[in-house]
């Protein structure tokens, strides 16, 4: 297959490009239904990819893939599986583009942490006046006694 493309984005300003032979897949019998060929096809796909030995990332990025991802990185390397198709073509799409969706979320910078605000004093009473007003209206709006007529 050809390389993994990762576009442009938030956390990555120049995109990604993991070349197709740093891209190790490993084919296997999928468990599940899959009618006349079930026993027979090798539907299911391991990928795997080496961070430690990787040309495509930079040092930084390097670290932070290993720092974010945590426990799924094992001996330096990202393993995913894919079986929920019964196609081996379908199962390599998704698992490529599982992984593509994994290093995008893992190389995002996390959003800058809200700092709160208070409405200022007059937004406060102008709030207070437009329910007051409100009140108002509806007040008016009741039965009239015909009495006080």
């Amino acid at each position: 297959m050809t390389d993994l493309v990762l576009r442009p984005q938030r956390g990555l300003p120049d995109g990604l490009v993991v070349p197709a032979a740093e891209l190790i897949e490993r084919f296997s019998r999928s468990s599940g239904p899959g009618g006349q060929g079930v026993n027979t096809t090798d539907s299911r796909v391991e990928l795997r990819w080496d961070l430690a030995a990787s040309t495509a990332l930079t040092d930084v990025q390097r670290t932070q893939l290993i720092e974010r991802l945590g426990r799924r990185v094992v001996d330096g390397a990202v393993v995913l599986v894919a079986s929920e198709h019964r196609s081996q073509r379908q199962n390599r799409t998704a698992a490529r583009a599982r992984l593509g969706a994994l290093l995008a979320a893992a190389l995002t910078p996390p959003a800058p942490v809200r700092r709160p605000t208070r409405p200022s004093r007059a937004a406060r009473e102008r709030r207070l006046d437009s329910k007051r007003r409100r009140g108002d209206l509806k007040a008016g709006r009741g039965r009239r006694d015909p009495d006080s007529a």
